[in-house]
């Protein structure tokens, strides 16, 4: 490979960045919005476990996960082609379709049991996720461990909601 063409593969394509970083921000967006009533409403009547963090840390931190796995799908779409890209791109898909179904299931449909089945099975698509993402590119695998963290802690946080509130 050349120094030009190495050069080239190194290249940051800003659209597609920003159209990644987009996708993933959307996909908490949306939600969020959708169920903005029930977050504010419902959700402080629930009895919450000693370790639910305080409302304003929520929209930092996924604000910052939903860019990290922005980054991570650029560089899976950047780095990989054919069926090794197809595979990782998908498995992402569903776990972002997962992510949002958690937060239209849990605050939307106000099912505290529904919600903790979505999540683990976000958790479980996650770690394939990592899994695809790794064979294509450990940076991109790399920057969903928090994401794979926090949604582990939410899965305990949902888990202790439902035992309180079921």
């Amino acid at each position: 490979m050349s120094v030009i063409d190495a050069a080239r593969r190194n290249a940051v394509d800003w659209p597609a960045l920003l159209a990644s970083v987009l996708v993933c921000e959307l996909a908490g967006i949306v939600p969020s919005i959708l169920t903005a009533g029930d977050v504010a409403t419902w959700y402080p009547t629930l009895a919450k476990p000693w370790f639910t963090p305080p409302s304003w840390v929520f929209g930092p931190v996924w604000t910052t996960l939903y860019l990290l796995m922005g980054v991570a799908l650029y560089l899976v779409w950047k780095r990989a082609t054919g069926r090794l890209r197809r595979v990782a791109l998908g498995v992402f898909a569903v776990q972002l379709v997962l992510n949002a179904g958690w937060t239209l299931t849990f605050f939307g449909a106000r099912e505290i049991l529904g919600g903790l089945v979505v999540i683990v099975a976000l958790l479980a698509t996650i770690l394939a996720t990592i899994g695809a993402f790794a064979r294509v590119d450990r940076r991109a695998a790399a920057l969903l461990v928090p994401y794979l963290l926090w949604v582990g802690f939410a899965t305990a946080l949902n888990y202790d909601l439902w035992r309180l509130n079921g």
